[in-house]
């Protein structure tokens, strides 16, 4: 029965609840199924037995009704502190030991959730894909050949795998949505500051997003309840606001759908051909499709990677990148470098352009309920994505890169 386990949420809650798996069980089920070497390249630091078991073991004597994550297993992003054990961010040089846990881990932990280890990823989370580590080229879960996706590559792949029911990645570009569509996961971004960042190493730190890969929607709706909360050590925490609509409650909704021409699958038929099936499903659930221009989303996107925001991934690192840019991954190093042909003046220029562009996509919003888009166009083979890493890469975040600029949840 155990080795056929699964780890969503209300399986793991019934068969604690009943009595019929204990949280020492559970952890002899995961040191069990991630034995071994690690072929994927999905971790970069798994926690040992005993600090496994002595997580187990604070659990004794509390009700698994009354903790929401009551000896649930979860992956934490190399880039999210643990304490007591290294933060990465897939960079040996610049690893560090936090003296205490990220916000949002110490908050799960509290309410009986379960670290089984840190993850691999896209070096200081700067990618879509997956293959930008020193510690390997993250594979997808599925098709080992192609890409996990990225940055937070490995987080998807551990839940996928049946290693965690839930993990925590990033979100600055869609590295917490990207992985989640490759590796046939629920992949939710909040919006900003709806989660702490406290104890998260920056990329983008004015736009980062921690995000949660899960299971099922359900779970990731747990997983949130369990971490969001206002933090005061966190500049850009904010309070909870209220959904603007109740997608549960209402019988129809209007769903928005970029233009046929402004639709991207870089060649890919099957993702065209199943984008259409996911519309003609929306509208089976009641929705109704409004076409919409994408184009000034998709000028938002450009900003991102092609305008000054690329200069944060440089503030995020500065001393580090000045003093040992040569231990950096290469595309990592090119893109972080390009950072410094911006100038303040630029940067300014960039926020009046974006303060326009919101004002521009807020018009759509009048008309629908939510956006609907492919997650990525297209997945790559490894091999592919070595050869041409920044092009590829880029037809990865298409659907993504405007979502934190435009301060939305995904």
């Amino acid at each position: 029965m155990m080795e056929d386990l699964s780890l969503d949420i209300a399986n793991l809650r019934d068969l604690y609840i009943s009595g019929a798996l204990t949280p020492r069980g559970l952890v002899d089920v995961i040191l069990a199924r991630t034995a071994g070497d690690d072929p994927d390249h999905v971790w970069i630091h798994r926690l040992p037995a005993e600090a496994l078991y002595a997580y187990a073991d604070s659990l004794t004597g509390k009700n698994p009704a009354s903790a929401p994550l009551y000896g649930i297993p979860f992956a934490i992003k190399d880039n999210i502190d643990l304490v007591g054990v290294p933060t990465t961010a897939a960079c040996p040089e610049f690893a560090y030991v936090p003296e205490r846990s990220a916000t949002v881990v110490q908050r799960l932990i509290d309410v009986g959730a379960i670290p089984v280890g840190k993850t691999n990823l896209d070096q200081f989370a700067t990618g879509l894909n997956g293959t930008r580590s020193p510690y390997g080229a993250c594979r997808n879960a599925f098709h080992p050949d192609y890409i996990s996706g990225g940055s937070s590559a490995g987080s998807a792949v551990a839940v996928a795998k049946g290693w965690a029911s839930f993990s925590l990645g990033t979100d600055t570009a869609g590295s917490g949505r990207v992985p989640a569509a490759l590796n046939n996961l629920i992949g939710h971004k909040p919006t900003c500051g709806s989660l702490s960042t406290c104890g998260v190493l920056p990329a983008c730190r004015s736009l980062d997003a921690v995000s949660i890969f899960a299971l099922t929607a359900h779970d990731a709706e747990q997983v949130l309840a369990a971490a969001a909360g206002f933090d005061a050590a966190d500049c850009y925490s904010r309070q909870a606001e209220g959904h603007g609509f109740d997608f549960g409650r209402a019988d129809s909704f209007r769903f928005g759908v970029p233009q046929a021409e402004q639709l991207q699958f870089f060649g890919n038929r099957e993702g065209e051909r199943l984008f259409g099936e996911a519309l003609a499903r929306l509208q089976a659930l009641g929705g109704q499709p409004v076409e919409i221009d994408f184009a000034p989303f998709l000028e938002t996107a450009r900003l991102l990677y092609d305008g000054p925001w690329v200069a944060e991934r440089y503030a995020a690192i500065k001393g580090f990148f000045d003093a040992h840019a040569a231990h950096v991954n290469p595309p990592v190093r090119e893109i972080i470098r390009g950072a410094k042909r911006y100038s303040a003046a630029d940067a300014f220029a960039g926020q009046y352009r974006l303060q326009a562009l919101k004002r521009e996509t807020l018009k759509v919003w009048t008309d629908i309920d939510c956006l609907a888009t492919p997650t990525a166009g297209i997945g790559y083979s490894i091999a592919d994505m070595l050869a041409d890493p920044i092009r590829l890469n880029a037809n990865l975040g298409y659907y993504t890169n405007f979502m934190n600029l435009l301060d939305l949840a995904a």
